[in-house]
């Protein structure tokens, strides 16, 4: 079955973005070992799209060789209020679950926009993807990394002096191409 190219542009969005500029500093291990899942969500309704990332909790029990799972999804929710929708339903989903605590949530979206900032402020971009996609975290892998990680607290502080200095057109252009694929 041939790859959504969705799929394949995220991961170029995480190999040429987050790992490159080092927006996260823990991706570039998983990318280099192979332990990122790219996994679709197919639905522009609410219950399915959960359905679906709920199913991939499961696939992450299964397999503890993955690290972590990037959910893109490809038919719906290009609508920033209505992915939030969609994140803050998913976080009550896996706290009804049983998941609180074994897995997080990490929000991407094309019009990601940080509560109470301008949406023209380029600290934006380091939220923002090619397609809305929640990433699905393994809670005790990620403090495991945080506590191996000098200043974890700066990551973010250091990514937004980083986007503004780099600038909005900088990353429209790194998306853009992406995009293009």
């Amino acid at each position: 079955m041939k790859e959504h190219h969705a799929l394949s542009q995220t991961r170029a969005w995480v190999e040429r973005v987050i790992m490159k500029y080092n927006l996260c500093p823990f991706a570039r291990r998983e990318v280099e070992a192979d332990t990122i899942r790219y996994a679709e969500i197919d639905s522009e309704e609410l219950p399915s799209a959960l359905e679906t990332l709920f199913l991939e909790c499961q696939y992450l029990d299964q397999h503890p060789n993955v690290a972590t799972t990037l959910c893109v999804l490809t038919q719906g929710f290009a609508d920033f209020d209505q992915y939030l929708e969609l994140v803050e339903l998913a976080n009550a989903l896996l706290q009804m679950q049983g998941y609180e605590g074994v897995y997080q949530l990490a929000s991407f979206h094309p019009d990601y926009c940080f509560a109470g900032e301008p949406e023209a402020d380029p600290a934006n971009f380091t939220n923002r993807s090619p397609w809305p996609t929640i990433h699905l975290i393994r809670e005790e892998s990620m403090a495991r990394a945080l506590a191996a990680y000098d200043n974890p607290e700066e990551i973010p502080e250091r990514n937004v002096a980083f986007a503004r200095k780099r600038g909005a057109e900088f990353f429209l252009s790194m998306l853009a191409g992406i995009k293009k694929q």
